[in-house]
Parts: C-alpha cells; sequence; structure tokens
C-alpha cells in the first residue's frame, strides 16, 4: 500500500531558532518503506496494513510535517476519513476546517511553536457544515539540539463521542430537571453502616444543606413523631426481605415546615452489595392538600344534590338511571329503586314522546322536556344535560330536571292575557292581527269580512251607572255574539266598547250585508244588568278586502271607517265599506305616512306652556307637539295623534320631542326658585315611550347627553292609566332616571280607573290634578274637596301638585288656598312658539290677577 508525502500548505510558522511552515506542495508519492523521507523505521507491511485498519476502525487519520524540508505526509486512513482525493494536500485538510474554528487552529498552531515538552496538545474543530466534529493531536519531535524537526499529529473523528456526551449532559440535565419538577429525590442505605447516599433533590426537599453527612438515625429524625415508628418498621422489612415497600408519611423540616413524602424502596442491583438499599422520596404535599379539597369539594356537591330543590339524575351510556336525588323522585312521585333502570323514553310523557319521534336521534338535549309521573300527570321540565367521565373511564349523562310547570302556567296566562281581553276573555288586539294575517295570506281571502262594532252611547252608561254596570254589559254582549254568530265568526274586543268579527266563510251567512245586519240585530237588545233592563244598540261598519294585496291593518281601517260613517247617520246603523270610504281610509293612510316624514325630517314644531308657582314664578314648561301640514295648516295634536297611534308612531314621536324640547330647553335663561333645582323645567308629555320598553331609560339618557341638559330639570309625564300596577322591571327603570335626577308626574290624575288610595302606588313625583276637578273647584263642593283631598295627601307623601287647565283668577286662589304647588292654564299663558316662550322668561314672573 502506496503513502504520500505533500508539501504542507498551513501558514508559516516562526520559531526564535528557526521553524516550519505548512504549505500546500506536490505529491511526492515516495515508498512507505524509505525511513529516510517519512521518518519512520521499517515496519512490516502486514503490521502497516494491521495499523491502517486499526484507524479506520477508529475512524482515525495521521499526518506528519517534516520542517527541514516542508514536506508533509497524509496517511490513507485521512483522506477516508475527510473523503480528500489521493492528491489532496494539506491546505485540502486545513479548508474543510469551519470558518468559525479557524481562529482556534491558528492559537493551536502557536502553541505547537510555543511547546518544548514531548507530550501532545489537543483540538477540537467542526467540518465547514459544522455537523462533524473531529479531535487533533499533535507533538513536536525535537533534534539533540532542541530544533522541531518534525511534527506528528493524528485527527479522530468525535462526532459520534461527542453527540454521546451531548446526549448524556442533557439525560443528566433533564434528569434533574424532572426531579425538580416532581419534587422527587434518591437516595441510597447501607443497612451495614446506616450510612445514607442522597441526591441534591432531596436535600432540598428535607431543607438541608447539600453533601452533609447523613445517616439511617439523621434520616428518622426527620420524621413525624407519630409517623417515626411504624415507618421504622417498614423499612426494617426492606432491609430483611429485601422486598420492595411504598408509604407515605410526614416529615418535619429543620425550618419547622411540615411536608409529606411518598417513599419507594426496594434492594440494590446484583452489582451491588446485599446490605444496599435504593429508591425515590417524593414530596406529595400540595397533591394531597388538593385531594383533600377535592373530597371535601366532592361532598359538598354530593351533599348540594341531595338538597337542592331541582331533580338531578345520572344516566349511563345507555340512557338508563343510575342514580337520582330526592328532589327528582318526589317530582315523579316514585322512589329510587323504582325509577333505577328506567331509560329517558320511559320517563317522557307519551304525548311528548310522540312528537319527538323521528326528530331527536339522542334523548338528552337541553330545552323543554315533559316527563310523567306515577299518577301520570305531566310535569314540564326544562333539561340542561352534560356528559362526564367517571374515575373508571366509564361515561354517563348528568341531567338536571328543572320543573317549569307553573311557570309554563304562568306564560300560558300571560299570553293569553297578552292575545285576550281580561274583562269578556275574548280575543284582543293582538290576537286580531295575528288571525287577520293567517287568514288573508290563505287561498280564500275573498270569503272573509270584518266587522267593526261600537255600542252606542256606552259612555252614559259608565257615567250614570259606574264602570261595574258598564263592565257587565260589555261581558254579556260578547256572550250574545259569541252564541248568535255562525261558526265560523271569531268575536274579539278591541277596547272599551268596541268589538271585531272575523268571518272566515262570509257565505255562510249569506253574504257580508246579512251578517252585518245579524251582529246589529243581536247588540240591538235590552239586557237585565242589576235588576234593570239596559236596552243598547251598535253601529257596525263592514268590509271585505278589496284584492289579494289586502292587509289585516287595511281592513280594519276600512271597516272602521265604515262603522264612523254608520255613526254619522245614527244610532244602530250598518254601514259597508264603499269605494269612497276606502278612498278616506287610505288618505288617512296617506296622512300617516306623510307624519312618518315629518318626524323623520325635523318638520314638526313644539310650543310651551309654562307652569308657575302662586307667586307667578316660572318654575317649567310643558312641552306641546304642532305640526306644520304643507296642505291643511297647522294641525294640533288631536288631528294627528290617533293617526300616529294608528300607524304605531307614537314611540318615534315621543323620541322627537324629548330631543326638540331638550335642545330648547337647554339654552334657556337659568331662573332661581324652581323646585327642579334652580333652572327652568321642561315637562314631555310621553305616549309611546313608556318606562315598560327596553329602550326607555337609554332613549331618555342619549336625549339627555346630546343636549347638555341637566338630569334635574326634566320632567316625564305619563298618564295614570300607564303607572297603575307596573312591573318590577318599569319600575326599576323609573327608579334609575329618579336617582339621576328626573321627576314624573301623573297627567290628568283622576280621569282612570284609580282611587286616591291608588295614589301612594304611583312611583312619580309629582300628580298634575285633572281640568274636570280644576273646572268645577270653585263651584262644585265634591270638585273642591276632592282637590284638596289630592293635596293632602300629596303634602303627607313628599308629592308636590300640578293644577292643570286653570282658566280663571278665581280658581287659581281656590287651589292656592288648598296649597297646590304650581299652575297651568289659559289664565297663566297659552301654549306659545319657543320664541315667545323666551321673551315670557325675560319678563320675570307672570302676572295673576286677583280673584272676583
Amino acid at each position: 500500500m502506496a503513502e504520500h508525502v505533500v508539501r504542507a500548505g498551513l501558514p508559516r510558522v516562526g520559531l526564535p531558532t528557526g521553524g516550519f511552515e505548512l504549505d500546500a506542495g506536490r505529491v511526492l508519492a515516495p515508498d512507505l518503506a524509505e525511513p529516510a523521507v517519512v521518518g519512520y523505521d521499517d515496519d512490516p507491511v502486514a503490521e502497516r496494513a494491521l495499523l491502517l485498519e486499526a484507524q479506520r476502525i477508529a475512524r482515525m487519520g495521521s499526518w506528519t510535517v517534516d520542517v527541514a524540508t516542508g514536506q508533509a505526509y497524509l496517511s490513507d486512513g485521512l483522506r477516508r476519513l475527510c473523503g480528500l482525493p489521493a492528491t489532496s494536500t494539506m491546505t485540502d485538510l486545513v479548508a474543510l476546517v469551519h470558518p468559525d474554528d479557524v481562529p482556534v487552529l491558528d492559537d493551536f498552531q502557536a502553541r505547537l511553536r510555543r511547546q518544548r515538552s514531548s507530550q501532545p496538545i489537543e483540538l477540537e474543530v467542526r467540518d465547514d457544515s459544522g455537523e462533524r466534529a473531529y479531535l487533533v493531536r499533535a507533538r513536536n519531535e525535537r533534534d539533540s539540539s532542541g530544533r522541531v524537526i518534525r511534527v506528528h499529529g493524528t485527527v479522530q473523528d468525535f462526532t459520534k463521542f461527542r453527540a454521546l456526551e451531548r446526549q448524556l449532559s442533557q439525560d443528566g440535565r433533564l434528569f434533574r430537571e424532572a426531579q425538580r419538577v416532581a419534587r422527587l429525590g434518591t437516595w441510597e442505605w447501607n443497612t451495614a453502616t446506616n450510612e445514607c447516599l442522597w441526591s441534591s433533590m432531596l436535600y432540598e426537599l428535607c431543607g438541608l444543606e447539600p453533601g452533609s453527612r447523613i445517616t439511617y438515625t439523621d434520616y428518622l429524625a426527620l420524621v413525624h413523631p407519630d409517623d417515626r415508628a411504624w415507618v421504622d418498621q417498614r423499612w426494617q422489612e426492606l432491609a430483611t426481605t429485601r422486598k420492595p415497600i411504598e408509604c407515605e408519611y410526614r416529615v418535619i423540616r429543620p425550618d419547622g415546615k411540615r411536608r409529606v413524602f411518598r417513599v419507594r424502596g426496594e434492594a440494590a442491583g446484583a452489582d451491588s452489595p446485599l446490605t444496599v438499599m435504593i429508591g425515590t422520596a417524593q414530596d406529595v404535599t400540595e397533591q394531597r392538600s388538593t385531594e383533600t379539597r377535592m373530597q371535601r369539594s366532592s361532598k359538598r356537591f354530593t351533599d348540594l344534590v341531595a338538597i337542592t330543590p331541582v331533580g338531578i339524575a345520572l344516566f349511563d351510556d345507555g340512557e338508563r338511571l343510575v342514580d337520582a336525588n330526592d328532589a327528582l323522585c318526589s317530582l315523579l312521585g316514585m322512589d329510587l329503586d323504582r325509577l333505577r333502570g328506567m331509560t329517558a323514553a320511559q320517563l317522557t310523557h307519551p304525548d311528548d314522546r310522540e312528537s319527538r319521534r323521528g326528530r331527536e336521534t339522542h334523548s338528552f338535549h337541553s330545552g323543554q322536556r315533559v316527563l310523567i309521573t306515577a299518577a301520570g300527570k305531566p310535569v314540564y321540565c326544562e333539561l340542561n344535560a352534560t356528559v362526564s367521565v367517571a374515575d373508571d373511564g366509564q361515561r354517563f349523562w348528568l341531567v338536571v330536571f328543572a320543573d317549569v310547570t307553573d311557570r309554563r302556567r304562568a306564560a300560558e296566562r300571560l299570553r293569553y292575557q297578552a292575545t285576550h281581553d281580561e274583562l269578556t276573555g275574548l280575543p284582543g288586539r293582538a290576537a286580531v292581527k295575528e288571525l287577520l294575517g293567517k287568514l288573508l295570506g290563505g287561498r280564500d281571502f275573498e270569503r272573509i269580512a270584518l266587522l267593526f262594532c261600537d255600542v252606542d252611547n256606552f259612555k252614559r252608561v259608565n257615567d250614570s251607572l259606574g264602570h261595574d254596570v258598564g263592565d257587565e254589559l260589555i261581558t254579556a254582549l260578547a256572550r250574545r255574539l259569541e252564541r248568535g254568530l255562525p261558526p265560523s265568526c271569531t268575536v274579539a274586543r278591541m277596547s272599551g266598547d268596541e268589538y271585531v268579527v272575523i268571518c272566515s266563510d262570509v257565505e255562510e251567512s249569506g253574504g257580508v250585508e246579512a251578517l252585518a245586519n245579524q251582529a246589529a240585530s243581536l247588540l240591538r237588545t235590552a239586557v237585565p244588568v242589576r235588576g234593570q233592563l239596559l236596552r243598547v244598540s251598535a253601529c257596525i261598519g263592514a268590509a271585505v278586502p278589496s284584492g289579494p294585496e289586502t292587509s289585516g291593518a287595511d281592513l280594519l281601517r276600512y271597516a272602521d271607517a265604515a262603522m264612523f260613517a254608520a255613526k254619522a247617520r245614527g244610532t244602530g246603523r250598518v254601514s259597508l265599506a264603499s269605494d269612497a270610504l276606502i278612498a278616506s281610509a287610505n288618505s288617512q293612510m296617506l296622512l300617516e305616512g306623510q307624519l312618518r316624514e315629518a318626524i323623520a325630517n325635523d318638520q314638526l314644531i313644539l310650543h310651551y306652556q309654562p307652569v308657575v308657582g302662586p307667586d307667578g314664578t316660572v318654575l317649567s314648561a310643558e312641552a306641546l307637539v304642532r305640526w306644520p301640514h304643507p296642505e291643511r295648516g297647522l294641525l294640533m295634536p288631536g288631528e294627528f295623534l290617533p293617526v300616529a297611534e294608528q300607524g304605531d308612531l307614537l314611540g318615534e314621536l315621543d323620541r322627537w320631542v324629548l330631543r326638540a324640547a331638550f335642545t330648547e330647553a337647554a339654552e334657556w335663561p337659568q331662573l332661581c326658585g324652581g323646585v327642579l333645582g334652580g333652572g327652568v323645567g321642561i315637562a314631555v308629555n310621553l305616549a309611546g315611550l313608556v318606562p315598560g320598553d327596553p329602550e326607555f331609560v337609554d332613549v331618555v339618557s342619549a336625549s339627555v347627553a346630546a343636549t347638555g341638559i341637566a338630569w334635574d330639570r326634566v320632567v316625564l309625564e305619563l298618564v295614570e292609566t300607564s303607572l297603575i300596577d307596573l312591573p318590577s322591571r318599569s319600575r326599576e327603570a323609573m327608579a334609575e332616571l329618579v336617582e339621576r335626577g328626573v321627576r314624573f308626574a301623573v297627567d290628568d290624575f283622576g280621569t282612570g280607573y284609580s282611587s286616591l288610595a291608588r295614589l301612594k302606588e304611583l312611583p312619580a313625583q309629582i300628580i298634575k290634578i285633572d281640568r274636570r276637578f280644576v273646572s268645577g273647584v270653585a263651584t262644585d263642593a265634591s270638585d273642591f274637596a276632592v282637590a284638596r283631598a289630592l293635596v293632602d295627601m300629596a303634602r303627607a307623601m313628599g308629592r308636590s301638585c300640578v293644577a292643570e287647565g286653570v282658566e280663571n283668577a278665581t280658581q287659581f286662589h281656590v287651589l292656592r288656598g288648598v296649597g297646590v304647588d304650581a299652575y297651568q292654564g289659559w289664565l297663566l299663558s297659552r301654549p306659545i312658539p319657543a320664541k315667545d316662550f323666551r321673551e315670557l322668561l325675560k319678563l320675570g314672573p307672570v302676572h295673576i290677577p286677583s280673584g272676583a
């Protein structure tokens, strides 16, 4: 096997007594047997081949540089190791070094120059890819005078060794980290000497200095006194029987902290003495504390399930009941033994089970379900279900059954009340709209007819005989219509003394005119009420759809217009909706559209009527809306509010008035002495926006914020009937605004169905006495008594009184005499435009004439 000698290609190495350089040179390729060239003694070929094979196995190569000649020798093993061709030079070898390691290589050469001993020095470098590592060893050979004559070296592939070292280092680090994370230490105990060896982590867990001498006695001293005897017994069993043990006990550290250790031990392996035991110790204090809390929580949960008033049940994966609390047993009237094994389907009422057939792939869905009791009665329940997994991995369903039977019945009652008249039990306005929409959307809309019935002079009955008699009369007439009209007719009550009859098949009654006359005949009767006969009649307007595009609202408008036409002709009349009447109704519809546009485009205006104190000081003003119609002139509220109500525009109208009134009032001069906090207040009468509206508070708040008016200058007026029997949500909305400074006023008090005794229930701060009482306060003893009683009661409850409709000085002075706080009426000022009201404010207190 031939070896090759090359001229070195490394940087020149300067030495004080000469030197050598490793320069790139040509390949001389002398015979390996020539010792003069390579500097080796003759070796047998077999021994050299053996040496080369050993280098290959060790992944090693050798090199030599003759300093005197500059010739370099690279072994075949080195070239194979580095992937170099036979003609490669030392420069080629150096070029394989990673660029980042070149400075280290330069330092290596410098160390070689300085070295005086024959001991080799080492260097580790990477190849140019950085993936392999090589260990380079080199030493100087000097002559008798100490001059370097040769440099011998080896190159060994250390990649696997370094990878192994890194892996071992990483394994050690991970082991230490694992012990730290798991709070786990290791130990060794020599039972013959009682000496113990602990890992650093175990020292830390026990609160001891690492490396300190530990004996078995020292260890036992750390064990809690109550646990020490039995722990010692267990370890002695290990030493005697050499069978693995595991135990858990308490430890008291030198710093006084108490911990819980879980310790495992067994005899050491076969390579260790028989007296050596090894094991682990883990700090499980937090885990045991968590488990204790979980056990207590589980116990509390179990107790809670047992006493909770809602039914709770566990079902297995086959949907069979496994367990249930007492509440579910009580709800279904069955004991737990009877319930166990029953499926969800068996617990469901047959009617509900049938309705669900084919719709659900699983029995447990959150929602409502009708269960069946032992007696066969239905129980409406709201279900909440979730899937959970037991400790053994078994899946189960946890289902909560909340009995909503009473709530459902209450909801049905509320729905019935919302869609039916409370007095007569007839369908109400909402039900009428719903039924008309359904009928008019069908194919037989031409068969439909609508009657609008209004009892003649009904107000006279209420005024003369009282509302109770009026209610009995309304109920009696409702029963007559229900019994006397054909089955295709549905009787409803719109409001007051107005009935609506919806006929789904007018041909059954011989046509719309015949049906209207039949209804008029039923309402033209004498009704016995409280021992006397009341003779009544009614005017009826009838309408049929004018085409497939006719809506329920259209039909109601046509019949309503026909009813008014009938009333214009006298009592007990019947009128059919003609083209002219329909045109008139459509005109009202047009007016509704114009009003909608006027609201959107700020085409309405406000007039203001002052509310003054006893000395004439302007305390506040009521904003009154007017509509300057482009064709019909200035329209008063009575002319367009019914249109707004019919078109569901009252809410939008209220919003517009709030914004406009607050904007105007924010610019008024501030006057002293006002009851609303030192400024002239602004009162807005609300008709569509009421406290029950979910947006009520937000709308008022937005209007105040947008205009910058002070909260305590705002008065919101509501009619008496809208404040009686308010739901809690409405009261909460009013309370929220009152807390900010808003005041509520009861408008037209005394005109509703309430009494003075109910004044205490009204969540309002201001009472406005209706003009009906004010007009007769100076001439009618009853009106005077009512006014005085109202003022006294209001004052006793911390409320103030405002008298409406004060038209003469006598009324004013009588009311002032009984203690009325404020006054509003034509005596003081008519409603006037904003500009005129500002001028009125500048004049100071309003002049009040002396009494007659």
